[in-house]
């Protein structure tokens, strides 16, 4: 067995790799690059490698500097984690020929597989079921529509190295046919340097669900069950879960059976996924594989009780698999959250930035221990204090529970949802909580089109219902009733102008617009302890019960006697005085007051914004790479302005309105701050 790993890689991956290599007795060397100096994987490693500049293909694409890193350390194996080089066959073969393990496949199942084109030829050569289309590299746009029409819309286009939703486009008409192939072929020429390009025929109604295999280097190859991915936004997966609630047991044990099969063509050895693509009458075809560790891992290991992890290590160190596939469990459900750095709320533009308050829910499940546990666990790259830098992917943490059924999960879920607290940037997570509350998800009834056909318009506050939404009218009284007890007590005030207590409030919930929503509301006086309160709000009443202190921002207590776990915090971007609460994924802006107070605030006029229409501005930290218009340039609505680049993605701008440019105001490759100016029209 190793003694000491380099992991090749950062973030929650690093981190990952890391606490199981320190489960196995395996020192741990990371690499990081100048904007991950403080990064937690850097503080977790027992000895630090610095391998260049911010960005990627400086420092975490560049084999070279890796390979010396693990020389300079002493490190006998390299884990690549997902995504950089993790892939990379040439890096796999590097690796092998300077005498260092790759804790992975082995290059030549890498590259087998690493092309779209290739692997499926191989895949059907295996037996496995394809997809109808044409699998060699297209190019011309002219070209692409005329095989589009040939094989019937809709289509995928996809490019031979994408991933990540990268290079992918669904075309429905040969205008989208034209435009698709033409941008899937720049983002893959930017992102992954290969620019072909091919086309299948688009399922409809289709749920994306994988198999996990595990293969070893003495010809022994098992699968490990299924993964539902079927929630996705823009091709990028956002709710992973084991089972899926829709496959059949004769269709899992087909698909796994087709999945070993492939992996034993490629002689495949460690841990890898072949994903399908599943219609609604559960046919099944070969998508592609990926020769890697995947980032939804944990929700297999939670059913099996396995660790990938280690079973990775232990492959690459030639031991044989110590289980058969009948030894393969599937206990339980689990799903996994994806939390990730970006404004849902603002068509999920990516945030960066400092994590002013970063933590997590209670974990009871722990990454190198993933053994018969029922609970919550958090996997992550970050902790409070540290920075969401704009140069990476997205995700701040991945959030998975493990339920004794699906129900169990999703409960335990929205809980772990609600104690998940995240501030200084905007995350996904109420998102994430409406996703888990639609009875459609609930059922079990959704397919990879599910998003885009329930939030076609966006995803918006109200989309996120609370089952009862004076209970958060309730827990804003509580805790204002908790800090004018507290003001009371103190000593010194002057005779007359002491804090009066009180019973009677009105909570003021801050609505768009200046459409507030007033409550009456009656706090009846604590009853013999701290901490508790009987509050009625419109006839029903809420007996609260907590011992959380009033700086928390997780509270956490019952109320009427079921547990409940809940986010208040003072001052908001609206009022400095006004309590946030949120819970369930719906949170409210809102001021506790007196009676006579909420009357006269009833009579406040309302100053609307600044009208901002005139300006084009930069909706999120990022990198300007173009500028579309020019200074006196007429301009139709829904036209081009800019295109800005932050965390690996491309976001373009249009005009809102017709109108003629008057100034251009940022420059072509500036670095850009939320709500900076870049055009004006006149």
């Amino acid at each position: 067995m190793f003694t000491k790993i380099l992991i090749a890689n950062r973030g929650e991956i690093a981190c990952r790799v890391i606490a199981t290599a320190q489960k196995m007795g395996i020192k741990t060397v990371a690499v990081y690059s100048e904007a991950d100096k403080e990064a937690r994987h850097v503080m977790l490693a027992d000895e630090v490698v610095l391998i260049g500049p911010a960005a990627s293909r400086e420092s975490y694409l560049v084999a070279d500097k890796i390979i010396a890193a693990a020389k300079a350390t002493g490190a006998q194996a390299i884990h690549p984690g997902y995504g950089f080089l993790s892939e990379n066959a040439e890096f796999s073969k590097r690796c092998e020929d300077e005498g260092i393990a790759f804790i992975g496949p082995r290059h030549f199942s890498i590259a087998a597989m690493g092309d779209k084109i290739e692997s499926k030829k191989l895949a059907g050569a295996a037996g496995v079921n394809c997809i109808p289309g044409v699998n060699d590299a297209i190019e011309t746009a002219e070209k692409a529509v005329e095989i589009a029409k040939g094989i019937g819309y809709p289509v995928m286009i996809k490019a031979s190295a994408g991933g990540g939703g990268k290079g992918l486009r669904v075309a429905f008409n040969d205008k989208e046919a034209l435009e698709g192939f033409t941008s899937c072929r720049n983002e893959a020429r930017n992102s992954f340097g290969d620019d072909r390009v091919f086309i299948e025929k688009f399922v409809e109604e289709p749920r994306h669900i994988e198999i996990q295999v595990l293969g070893d280097s003495h010809g022994n190859v098992i699968y490990l069950n299924e993964r539902e991915c079927s929630i996705q936004r823009r091709h990028q997966k956002v709710i992973e879960e084991a089972p899926s609630p829709f496959i059949s047991e004769a269709t899992r044990k087909a698909m796994g059976e087709q999945a070993v099969q492939l992996a034993k063509a490629v002689k495949y050895q460690s841990a890898g996924t072949v994903e399908f693509v599943v219609g609604k009458d559960q046919s099944f075809y070969f998508l592609e594989m990926n020769t890697r560790l995947q980032v939804e891992h944990p929700v297999t290991e939670a059913i099996t009780g396995l660790d990938l992890v280690e079973q990775m290590i232990r492959v690459a160190a030639g031991e044989k698999l110590t289980l058969t596939q009948a030894d393969v469990k599937r206990n339980g459900w689990a799903i996994e959250c994806r939390i990730n750095a970006e404004d849902p709320f603002r068509n999920f533009l990516p945030s960066t930035g400092r994590l002013v308050r970063f933590q997590t829910p209670k974990q009871t499940m722990f990454q190198a221990n993933t053994a018969d546990l029922l609970g919550v666990r958090v996997d992550t790259g970050v902790q409070d204090g540290g920075e969401i830098p704009m140069f990476y992917d997205s995700m701040i943490a991945k959030l998975i529970v493990h339920g004794k059924d699906r129900n169990d999960a999703i409960a335990k879920m929205r809980e772990a949802l609600n104690g998940f607290v995240i501030r200084g940037i905007s995350s996904n997570i109420p998102f994430q909580a409406a996703l888990l509350a639609h009875p459609r998800f609930v059922s079990g009834d959704f397919n990879t089109g599910f998003i885009a056909e329930q939030y076609s318009q966006g995803f918006r506050a109200e989309d996120v219902p609370h089952d009862d939404h004076d209970f958060l009218a309730a827990l804003a009284a509580f805790v204002r009733r908790k800090s004018r007890e507290r003001a009371a007590g103190l000593s010194g005030q002057l005779p007359g102008y002491d804090v009066k207590v009180g019973q009677d409030y009105a909570v003021v919930e801050l609505g768009q617009g200046g459409n507030n929503r007033y409550v009456q509301v009656h706090v009846d006086e604590f009853v013999g302890k701290p901490g508790v309160a009987q509050i009625t709000v419109d006839g029903k009443t809420y007996a609260i019960e907590s011992n959380s202190r009033l700086n928390d921002i997780r509270i956490e207590g019952t109320c009427n006697g079921k547990p409940f776990t809940a986010q208040v915090e003072r001052g908001t971007l609206k009022n400095p005085l006004a309590l946030q609460v949120q819970h369930n994924g719906t949170r409210i802006e809102a001021l506790v007051m007196s009676p006579r107070m909420a009357e006269l605030h009833k009579l406040m006029p309302y100053k609307a914004p600044p009208d901002l229409s005139r300006f084009v501005l930069s909706p999120m930290p990022g990198l300007l790479v173009d500028v579309a218009v020019q200074p006196g340039q007429k301009v139709q609505a829904g036209e081009r302005v800019a295109v800005i680049e932050a965390m690996k993605m491309e976001n373009v701008l249009f005009a809102a309105q017709d109108g003629v440019v008057k100034k251009v105001v940022a420059a072509k490759g500036e670095s850009l701050t939320v709500d900076q100016m870049i055009v004006e029209f006149e």
